[in-house]
């Protein structure tokens, strides 16, 4: 990609991202990837998803990443499908990790973009201005990439220690996500890593437009409630208790 095609996409018009909920942070849910090659539709772990995706889109969840990696192309797809037609008639973005076909075919929004997937502006290219991309960061360079190779936003992490994040090494903390939020500004940041309800406001502070959970947000019957718990959070600059 050229220089200049390069400064197009970073400042890309009728981005979908900006029409979700612009006064408050976002939400974006991740499903916890429990699913295998011997999943079926009529599996408890499928049906969890489907479940987890209804009170998502009651809970007025901003983003959901169906992120089940070891699922075949044709189970993705028909999970893909179904969670789908559930978050179609609402305002809840579904994005399916790594798969721009699936997500695609199935109906779904957008794709969820890791260090392995191919590149945004290649998806942007293939698929289009309203295809949602995201892109997974774990370092200022990264998270540049992401915004010049046309991705919506980028997930920035992890910011605080997690078990399921420490193959990315020691957390980047606060001030990273600072930093990256400060000089890419108005590219969207998502925190992620750690995050709960107690540190999500610490994270909002730092200038980040949402936080990402897989844990924190993995509960159909108290969904609501944390989200409600982080929408009310008042925002805490760095050096504040």
């Amino acid at each position: 990609m050229s220089h200049s095609a390069a400064e197009k996409t970073m400042t890309r018009q009728n981005n979908p991202f900006d029409r979700l909920q612009p006064t408050l942070p976002l939400i974006y849910l991740i499903t916890s990837g429990l699913t295998d090659e011997t999943t079926t539709p009529a599996a408890a772990d499928f049906l969890n998803i489907l479940s987890l995706v209804r009170s998502a889109v009651a809970a007025q969840i901003d983003l959901i990443q169906i992120r089940e990696k070891n699922l075949s192309a044709s189970m993705l797809y028909e999970l893909a499908r179904r969670a789908a037609e559930i978050t179609k008639a609402s305002d809840t973005k579904l994005l399916i990790n790594d798969r721009a076909d699936i997500a695609a075919a199935s109906g779904a929004d957008g794709v969820h973009l890791t260090a392995s997937s191919l590149r945004a502006a290649v998806i942007r290219q293939t698929f289009g201005e309203e295809f949602l991309i995201g892109a997974s960061a774990h370092s200022f360079q990264e998270a540049t990439e992401a915004r010049s190779g046309g991705a919506d936003f980028t997930v920035f992490g992890p910011v605080f220690a997690t078990a399921s994040k420490t193959k990315y090494g020691e957390p980047l903390g606060l001030e990273a996500l600072e930093r990256v939020c400060s000089e890419l500004t108005p590219f969207p940041i998502v925190a992620i890593g750690g995050v709960n309800t107690s540190n999500a406001a610490d994270c909002i502070g730092a200038g980040a437009r949402g936080v990402a959970a897989i844990t924190m947000l993995q509960q159909p019957e108290t969904l609501a409630d944390v989200a409600d718990e982080i929408r009310r959070a008042e925002a805490r600059p760095l050096g504040r208790a």
